[in-house]
């Protein structure tokens, strides 16, 4: 198969996201409350994010919490926030150590005062992080993310442009910078959606869905979806032989 030109073997260029499904599953398969599965999935984000750093991934964003997750049971959301917090706070010298840099994409008006205390003092001290961008997607919709930034096109009366959707985006979600388009896009847990998740970023995004529940995925399932990602022929709407011809 032949694979674009535009791709590169160096994975800094590279923005992978990943819908984090199945912890609950994970644990009332086991017996569990579904609290132990959303606390063993951190001990994935952990894995995920030190191979994320090893093989030198310039950006990867995982979703956390949608909008929509705030329609489950109030106590399983309460449990949800608080392991936000736990991570955040325990997390931060692992970030530190390995130049990490953090940030939360999504709405914050909605989160308890502690959390987001917790996650500012996350984006400030690793600001400066030389290592990869990690990103954390906490009540993120993708159609509300649009629908924000087609209000702001209107009411600043700019030339609707990608690039400045793009940044509305960004502004919008707090990415600190233009939304970055996906080039792989994983889901774990065997569903095979998007559930508004990035879906102007993912317009072009590579889709590889995995039946591994959440809190079992590590870095050799992140490396098999990267793996299948170089065997994919990206032409971005174009035919074989431009791609070839650069």
């Amino acid at each position: 198969m032949m694979q674009s030109t535009s791709r590169t073997n160096d994975l800094r260029s590279l923005h992978v996201a990943i819908i984090m499904d199945g912890s609950g599953r994970w644990a009332t398969g086991r017996g569990f409350l579904r609290e132990e599965g959303h606390r063993a999935g951190t001990d994935a984000v952990r894995r995920t994010v030190e191979a994320a750093d090893r093989l030198g991934l310039g950006t990867l964003t995982l979703f956390a919490f949608s909008g929509d997750n705030w329609h489950r049971p109030s106590r399983e959301v309460a449990n949800l926030m608080h392991i936000f917090e736990e991570y955040f706070r325990r997390d931060l010298p692992r970030w530190l150590a390995t130049g990490t840099r953090v940030n939360v994409v999504g709405r914050r008006d909605r989160l308890g005062p502690q959390l987001l205390e917790a996650v500012e003092v996350a984006e400030a001290e690793t600001s400066g992080g030389p290592g990869h961008h990690f990103r954390i997607a906490l009540d993120y919709s993708g159609r509300d993310s649009i629908l924000q930034a087609a209000r702001q096109l209107r009411r600043k009366y700019i030339e609707p442009t990608r690039e400045a959707f793009a940044r509305l985006l960004g502004e919008i979600t707090n990415s600190h910078g233009p939304s970055p388009d996906v080039d792989l896009l994983i889901r774990t847990g065997g569903e095979q959606r998007l559930s508004d998740f990035m879906l102007w970023e993912a317009a072009y995004a590579e889709l590889v869905f995995t039946d591994q529940l959440w809190p079992d995925f590590d870095a050799a399932d992140l490396e098999a979806a990267l793996a299948e990602y170089r065997l994919r022929d990206r032409r971005f709407g174009r035919v074989a032989t431009q791609v070839a011809s650069g």
